[in-house]
Order: C-alpha cells, then sequence, then structure tokens
C-alpha cells in the first residue's frame, strides 16, 4: 500500500474511512483570476482540476472511522499545492459547522503548502476562519485530531493542523511554518520533520501509514467521551456513566495498590521504600488499571518530559467501566520538568472540554530546581497545573504511588480525592532538605522525617489522603 502522504486526497479517504459522503458549501463567484486578478490564475485552477477531478484543495464531509462517525477534512496536496484560498476557506469552515451542528469530531488529513499566493491576504485571512471554526469547535465541547501528511506547513500547520486536540504525523513528513524555499539556509531540516516535531514537543505521535487506519479509529472511539468503545475490544455501544451529582461522568476508580507489605513503621522508613528501585512505578499501575493507552506528548512549547506520562486511556473487563475513556497524567519517579506540568495541564483541560475523568498518578521527589529549569519557567508550569486541577469540572482522581515531593508532587493532587500506596510517603519538603533547614546534623535526618508525619498513615490521619489502598 502507497504511504498516504502525496496520494489525492479521496484515496487518503479510503484508507483511513468508509462510508465517505461528500458535502460542498455554495460555490461562491470570484472576479477572472481571483480577487487579485492575477494572470493565469483562472488556467492554473482549470489544469489543477483536470489533472485531480477536484475543484478545491480541500474534501470534505460525513464517514465513519472505527465504528462511529466524523466529519472528516482531506486536503487535495495535487491541487495547488493543497493551498488555502477563498474557496477553501468556504469548506474548511463548513466542515467545523458540520461537525459542530452534528456534534461529531473532526478529523482533518493535513497536506498543504500554505495560503495561496495568487489570492494576496485574501488568502492569508481564512486562517482566521479556520482559527475561529476551531475555537467554536472546543466551546462545543467536541475533539479535533489531525493527520499530518507531508507537507503541512505554513498556515495550514499553524492553525488546522497545530491548533488540534491530538496531532499525529506520518514519518517522514515535513512538518512546520516555513516551507522548503523559504527557510534559512542554514536551517538543520531535522527540525522541519514529523520525527523533530514530536522530539521538540509539538505532535503528540509519529504513526506508521499501514497503522493509521486502526490508531484513528482507537482515537475516535477515545475521544467520543466515556461511553467510546475500543475497536477490538469485543464491545459493541456504551453510555455515559453518571457521577454522585449532576450529568459528567462519574470519576475515574482508584487504581488497586501493587504492594502487599504493611505501610512502613516509621517516617524514614516510609521514605526509604518510597525511594526503592523495586517499587511499583507508573508504567506497571497503568498497564494495569488501562486495556489500551493512547499517548498525549510534548507540552507544545518546544519541550517533553520523559518522567511524566500523559495520554487516553480506556478501562478493560466487562462491567459498567468496561470502555471507559480516562485521561491520564503520571509521574514516573523523577525530578518533573517544566514541560511536564505543561503537558500535564494540556491534558487536564483537554479532558475537561471533553467531559472525561482524570487520573493522576503522584510520584516525584519534587520538582526539576536546577537553572535550566528555571530558564523554562518552572513556577509557572507548576501554577498551570494546579489550576487546571483546580478549574476542572471533571472529577480527578489522583493515588500517591512513591515519592511525594513538596508542591511539585501536589500540584497533580486532586483536592479531596487522593489516594495513598502503602509503598509511598507525602512531605511538604525532603527530610534531608527540613533538617539542613533547621541546621540539624545528619544523624538528625530519620528523626527529623518522624516529625513531618509523612507516613501513609500519617496522612490519613491528617485528612490529606482519603485511604490507603
Amino acid at each position: 500500500m502507497s504511504e498516504p502522504d502525496r496520494l489525492p486526497a479521496r484515496t487518503v479517504l479510503a484508507l483511513v474511512a468508509d462510508d465517505f459522503t461528500e458535502h460542498r458549501p455554495p460555490e461562491r463567484t470570484t472576479a477572472p483570476d481571483g480577487p487579485l486578478g492575477w494572470t493565469g490564475y483562472d488556467t492554473a485552477r482549470a489544469r489543477a482540476a483536470e489533472r485531480t477531478g477536484e475543484t478545491e484543495s480541500v474534501v470534505y464531509g460525513t464517514a465513519r472511522i472505527g465504528e462511529l462517525p466524523c466529519v472528516v477534512v482531506a486536503f487535495e496536496f495535487g491541487f495547488l499545492g493543497g493551498s488555502l484560498g477563498e474557496r477553501t476557506g468556504d469548506r474548511l469552515e463548513a466542515a467545523f459547522g458540520l461537525a459542530r451542528s452534528r456534534r461529531l469530531p473532526l478529523v482533518s488529513l493535513v497536506a498543504t503548502g500554505g495560503s495561496r499566493m495568487q489570492e494576496g491576504m485574501v488568502a492569508l485571512t481564512q486562517l482566521q476562519r479556520v482559527a475561529r471554526g476551531s475555537v467554536l469547535l472546543r466551546e462545543a465541547g467536541l475533539p479535533h485530531l489531525a493527520v499530518l501528511r507531508d507537507p503541512a506547513t505554513g498556515g495550514g500547520w499553524a492553525t488546522l493542523g497545530a491548533g488540534a486536540d491530538v496531532i499525529l504525523a506520518l514519518p517522514g513528513a515535513q512538518v512546520g511554518f516555513a516551507g522548503s524555499r523559504v527557510r534559512p539556509p542554514d536551517a538543520d531540516p531535522a527540525a522541519y520533520t514529523a520525527e523533530g516535531q514530536l522530539a521538540a514537543g509539538h505532535i503528540d505521535a509519529v504513526v506508521r501509514p499501514g497503522e493509521l487506519r486502526a490508531t484513528l479509529a482507537r482515537w475516535v472511539a477515545a475521544l467520543s467521551g466515556p461511553g467510546g468503545r475500543m475497536p477490538g475490544d469485543g464491545l459493541t455501544g456504551g453510555s455515559v456513566v453518571s457521577g454522585g451529582s449532576g450529568s459528567g461522568p462519574a470519576p475515574a476508580p482508584v487504581p488497586e495498590g501493587l504492594s502487599a507489605e504493611p505501610p512502613a513503621a516509621t517516617g524514614w522508613a516510609a521514605v526509604e521504600r518510597a525511594r526503592s528501585a523495586g517499587r511499583p512505578r507508573a508504567q506497571a499501575y497503568l498497564d494495569r488499571y488501562f486495556a489500551h493507552r493512547l499517548p498525549l506528548s510534548g507540552d507544545r512549547c518546544g519541550g517533553v518530559d520523559p518522567g511524566l506520562l500523559c495520554g487516553i486511556g480506556v478501562r478493560p473487563g466487562t462491567g459498567p467501566e468496561a470502555g471507559r475513556a480516562v485521561v491520564y497524567a503520571a509521574q514516573c519517579g523523577t525530578a518533573t520538568r517544566p514541560a511536564g506540568y505543561r503537558t500535564a495541564a494540556r491534558v487536564i483541560r483537554l479532558a475537561d472540554r471533553l467531559g472525561l475523568p482524570v487520573l493522576t498518578l503522584i510520584d516525584t521527589p519534587g520538582a526539576a530546581n536546577d537553572a535550566t529549569a528555571e530558564r523554562a519557567g518552572a513556577g509557572a508550569a507548576i501554577a498551570e497545573v494546579f489550576a487546571a486541577v483546580a478549574g476542572a469540572r471533571v472529577p480527578v482522581t489522583s493515588l500517591l504511588i512513591g515519592e511525594g515531593g513538596s508542591g511539585g508532587a501536589l500540584a497533580l493532587a486532586a483536592p479531596g480525592n487522593t489516594w495513598t500506596t502503602r509503598d509511598a510517603y507525602f512531605s511538604v519538603i525532603a527530610p534531608e532538605l527540613a533538617a539542613a533547614i533547621l541546621k540539624r546534623p545528619q544523624d538528625q535526618v530519620a528523626r527529623t522525617a518522624g516529625q513531618l508525619r509523612l507516613r501513609p498513615q500519617d496522612l490519613v490521619g491528617l485528612g490529606v489522603v482519603r485511604g490507603i489502598v
């Protein structure tokens, strides 16, 4: 099978979706050779139409991806390089409107070189229409998933692509605001690839062509709400599970503890157990908790923190929880970087817009506090997570699974719905640092740990956590 990067729009649609039904807005009347009177523009459009069989650079309509209906937009790169003109803007605006009116996810298959020069500023202002459509879709609580084909550059990348909730890309796709002909001569070409954008935190995943259809089906199911079902689960249908009040989703269930040992007898023993290399980490909890996981990567500001895993997972089993989508943000035991906090805030806000419950796993000695972290805005990034958790209208469930180091850990903790495992501790500050601040000698660190009352049972007694799992 050919890679769906430079293939015709309808071929790409057939590769990833079923039952496509095209929609078209009313065709606008334009002046000869377009709004600028660009000599030869009508001729170029006619040649493009003859070559591709399309009348514009975008095709859109309804389709089924996996088991669920969607609105799908596909760029026809063979039509003037997939460029955006006024009629393209009409179609993109109509696609956003169709998704809102039918309450459907929007999937964009992007392959564009940018705005159409033959229409000048009229073409460029179509980006404002796309941005407005994106805002209205978000306000309606509907998801937008973009697939970046080759190329995805210029305003098409900076609005329809980069503005999506979930951004996937094909291997080796050219992705960047600057197209290949306008970059500085000394620019690093790797920065303009799908892989480079993934490493910089600007897209969520690079997906091989042969896996694109199944991956899109899973994403659409997960993004479609708490009742979405994953293809291949042997499950069909689904319904929103109501919470204790109102019609929102029920909280994500608290994960089972993976440690059979009793809580530590002393504060310092709790610290040592939480720091043990052999205790269960986030990966083990996520593997046990979810049947499938779809990662969300990067802070969209140029950073990725591998020590904080984020994404949407789907619950296993056969009961009412089976197939439920849950957004997760899980610390992996390292000092969390600013990029990690910004990524966590991004996915929690996404969950809030889509009405999905959130699970956070807390495990960090604290926020990274080196000079690089400070320059990257550690304080502001932590504040983003505190605000995202505090402002979430969907329920957030938190489980302390290891170290709970100060505000860098508390930022991910749900007020009133945080639990702890037996091999964990939570402290206002690390015992060693507390002893140093109090000017105590090294042999007083263990005593200081006891005074901090940081053991799981202490945390329950203080009302900091609801219970020990």
